[in-house]
C-alpha cells in the first residue's frame, strides 16, 4: 500500500514538474513574439506609392526601371534582375546572362522576379501599375517621377538609395555638384534666347513647352519659352510651324534613336529640312541634339541628370 502512494505521488510530481515546464516555455515564447512583431524597421523611407520599410540594408535588388539601374550603377550596387531590354550603351554590362532577365521596361515576369529572391524590388513610371503585385512578392520602391517636383524628385529619390545602401555622403556630395552646376547653367540660360525642345517619334515631329515632362529645360534649367502656348501633353508640329516660332535654341530629342527603334531618322532629317534652315537657331549652330537615353530612359538618375546639365551648359558655352 504504502509502494503504491509513493509510486502515485512520483507520478503526480513529475507530470506537475512537465507542466510547468511546458508553461515555462510557452511563457518565454509569448513574452518573445510582441518583440518580434514591433521590432522597428531601421530603414524607413516615404516614395512615390507608400513607404517602404526594412530591418536592413537589401542585399538582393531587383531593379525594373532603367533610371534606378543607372543610379544603382552609378553607387556601384550591384542587382540581381534588370529588365530583359537592349541595354544602352551607359549599361551595356547589363546585358550579361549573370543578371536575372526579369521581364521588360512594362511588363514583369513575376516568376523570375520570385526565383531571384529580392529583398528589395524597384520600379519607375512605367512599371507603376504593377506596384501592388510586386509588394506582394518583396518590398518594393516607386522611384516615378512628378514633373512638377522638378530637382526634388531627383534628390529624394536619390537620398532614399543613400540610405538603403549605406551610400550618404557620396549622394550628398554629387547633389551638391549638381546644384552649383544648375546654377550655373540658369545665368547661361538667362541670356541665352528662347528655347523651342520637339521630339521625334517615327514620322511625328511634337513640340513640348514648361508644363510637360521635358519642361526641365525651362522650369529647371531656366531657358525662356519660344511658345508658351504648348499644352502638358506637347502638340504635334510641322516644319513650318517650326519655322513661324523661330526660336533662338532649337533642342531635338529623336526618341527612336534612344531606343534603338530602325525607325530612327527623321531627327536626323529635320536638320536639312529648307524651312529650318532658315531659323535664327540653325544660322547660328544651336539646333542641338541632345543625348536620347538620358532623356527618355534613364532620366531622373542622378548622375543622368548631371549628365544633361553638362551637356546643355556645354552647348550653351559654345
Amino acid at each position: 500500500m504504502i509502494h503504491r502512494l509513493l509510486r502515485s505521488a512520483t507520478l503526480r510530481a513529475a507530470t506537475l514538474h512537465s507542466a510547468t515546464l511546458r508553461a515555462a516555455s510557452l511563457a518565454l515564447a509569448l513574452c518573445c513574439l510582441p518583440a518580434l512583431a514591433t521590432e522597428p524597421a531601421a530603414l524607413r523611407i516615404e516614395h512615390a506609392s507608400g513607404v517602404l520599410a526594412l530591418r536592413s540594408p537589401p542585399a538582393r535588388v531587383v531593379a525594373l526601371d532603367l533610371a534606378a539601374l543607372d543610379m544603382l550603377d552609378a553607387l556601384g550596387v550591384e542587382p540581381v534582375a534588370v529588365p530583359g531590354w537592349k541595354m544602352p550603351t551607359g549599361l551595356a554590362r547589363f546585358d550579361d546572362a549573370r543578371y536575372v532577365k526579369a521581364g521588360s521596361l512594362f511588363e514583369p515576369d513575376y516568376d523570375a522576379i520570385r526565383a531571384a529572391r529580392p529583398d528589395l524590388i524597384v520600379v519607375g513610371g512605367r512599371m507603376r501599375e504593377k506596384y501592388a503585385g510586386l509588394a506582394q512578392i518583396a518590398p518594393t520602391l516607386d522611384i516615378t517621377a512628378n514633373a512638377e517636383d522638378g530637382d526634388g524628385g531627383v534628390a529624394r529619390n536619390a537620398r532614399a538609395f543613400g540610405k538603403l545602401f549605406g551610400k550618404e555622403a557620396e549622394v550628398e556630395a554629387r547633389l551638391r555638384r549638381l546644384a552649383d552646376s544648375t546654377e550655373a547653367l540658369r545665368q547661361l540660360a538667362a541670356q541665352a534666347g528662347p528655347a523651342l525642345l520637339i521630339l521625334t517619334v517615327g514620322d511625328t515631329v511634337t513640340a513640348y513647352g514648361r508644363l510637360s515632362r521635358f519642361g526641365a529645360l525651362h522650369t529647371r534649367y531656366g531657358l525662356p519659352e519660344a511658345d508658351a502656348s504648348l499644352p502638358r501633353q506637347g502638340r504635334p508640329v510641322s516644319p513650318e510651324e517650326i519655322a513661324k516660332i523661330d526660336p533662338t535654341w532649337l533642342f531635338v530629342i529623336d526618341r527612336d534613336a534612344g531606343v534603338g527603334s530602325p525607325a530612327a531618322g527623321l531627327a536626323r532629317r529635320l536638320y536639312d529640312d529648307p524651312l529650318l534652315a532658315g531659323t535664327r537657331a540653325h544660322k547660328a549652330g544651336r539646333m542641338i541634339y541632345l543625348e536620347p537615353v538620358r532623356q527618355y530612359l534613364t532620366a531622373g538618375s542622378l548622375r543622368t541628370e548631371q549628365a544633361v546639365v553638362d551637356e546643355i551648359r556645354a552647348a550653351l558655352n559654345r
